[in-house]
């Protein structure tokens, strides 16, 4: 059995600046994060005099000149199988980070909030966290672990949804929400954890024994915590720099 995690260790964190939306809302680099940007997410960056330490990207959507940059940088050709975000979560957990905090992965083209949402799992998956924040809500995933909201104050309705990610999602506990879901099992050809509520000074946990969840809750409650987590992976991998030999080029 993997060993566990103690539930309240703080996990060394990363902040993503991707080449996403923004939504003119607040961006929040913790002391002593690693700071990644994903190709155009370095524009981002500068405006909001955010110092990275990391750049990845083909760069084709910087405006910025790669020799002004300034950090690390990382160049990857523009046929690769890896996305540039996830290059880049690759490199920031290289660097330690083990819970990342995504900005401008939100909104913009829906095949690209999808492939983000995948990469939170992928993230959850390897033992760490990930948030993608935007529009008022930030999106996290989770396996075999839970989520604990501390009790907050709720004025009006502050919304969560939970999906299952993996074909199954077994042992889901909902607890501290308007509705309460016990020992339930989710699949992803079913919703049925669409608009749970928060409840006004009471905290809340989301659970999964078994699977991944995908959660989606509102930019208003506080970030929760990840509990009883396995121990995370010693390495993502490299960031790409090919295509499989599946994929045929017509080029």
């Amino acid at each position: 059995m993997a060993p566990i995690r103690t539930a309240r260790t703080p996990l060394p964190t990363c902040v993503v600046f991707a080449a996403g939306e923004y939504y003119h809302e607040p961006i929040d680099v913790p002391p002593g994060a690693f700071v990644v940007a994903a190709d155009g997410g370095y524009d981002h960056a500068r405006e909001l005099g955010v110092q990275v330490d990391a750049v990845v990207g083909d760069f084709d959507s910087v405006h910025s000149a790669r020799s002004a940059i300034g950090a690390e940088t990382v160049a990857l050709p523009p046929q690769k199988d890896d996305p540039d975000l996830l290059s880049a979560l690759k490199i920031g957990w290289a660097h330690g980070g083990r819970a990342f905090h995504i900005y401008g992965g939100l909104g913009g083209r829906v095949d690209h909030t999808i492939s983000n949402i995948q990469q939170l799992a992928f993230i959850a998956a390897h033992g760490g966290i990930a948030f993608l924040h935007g529009a008022g809500q930030i999106v996290t995933a989770i396996c075999d672990a839970a989520l604990t909201f501390p009790p907050h104050p709720v004025h009006g309705t502050q919304y969560i949804s939970v999906f299952a990610h993996s074909d199954e999602a077994r042992g889901v506990d909902e607890r501290g929400l308007a509705y309460e879901l016990h020992d339930a099992t989710m699949t992803n050809l079913q919703v049925n954890g669409l608009s749970n509520e928060f409840v006004d000074g009471l905290g809340a946990e989301v659970r999964v024994r078994r699977g991944l969840l995908t959660v989606v809750f509102d930019a208003a409650a506080p970030l929760p915590t990840l509990v009883g987590a396995p121990a995370a992976a010693g390495t993502l991998g490299a960031p790409s720099t090919h295509v499989s030999a599946a994929l045929a080029d017509r080029g």
